[in-house]
């Protein structure tokens, strides 16, 4: 892996906040996964979900890429709605739980918790907590612990990984 500046700050980001594990923050996992063991999402071939998806979404959603910050038009989304997965429409946020985090990224303070699934995350080598959708598997982004009362989470999305309903 190539060191570059970007990796070096994002690293040393990553490791000044405390470490945020999907038990220590009661997030839901594998169950969730389960629920849509059977789902026609899941037996999509790679050409099949690059036909279906815009190139950066493919990237996020099929390969655990990241937007640049600030580049997704619904960090700029505060009608009423849903927010779901770009690759299949499951629901994911309500846009009650959007906050401005001054990321860069759409981010939330609470997710529809039955459709998502999680795993560590260590490839900025400090363990993070990586969330899914938990019916295509599609990466959507990070969670970490700095996020606003009630729940003191930050569910910082790939705005490539979503769509937006309004209603």
């Amino acid at each position: 892996m190539t060191c570059t500046r970007r990796t070096l700050l994002l690293s040393a980001a990553a490791s000044a906040l405390p470490a945020c594990s999907a038990e220590a923050q009661n997030i839901p996992s594998a169950a969730n996964e389960a629920r849509h063991a059977s789902s026609a999402w899941r037996w999509l071939t790679e050409a099949q979900w690059r036909e279906r998806l815009a190139p950066q979404a493919f990237r996020v959603l099929r390969h655990e890429a990241t937007e640049r910050a600030g580049t997704s038009a619904l960090n700029n989304e505060h009608r009423r709605g849903t927010f779901v997965c770009a690759g299949c429409g499951l629901e994911l946020f309500r846009s009650q739980w959007k906050f401005n985090s001054g990321t860069g990224w759409p981010s939330f303070s609470r997710v529809i918790e039955a459709n998502i699934g999680t795993k560590e995350d260590i490839l900025l080598f400090q363990p993070r907590t990586e969330y899914h959708c938990a019916r295509c598997l599609g990466h959507q982004g990070h969670v970490f612990p700095d996020g606003p009362r009630p729940t003191g989470l930050r569910y910082c999305n790939n705005g490539a990984a979503l769509g937006f309903v309004p209603g």
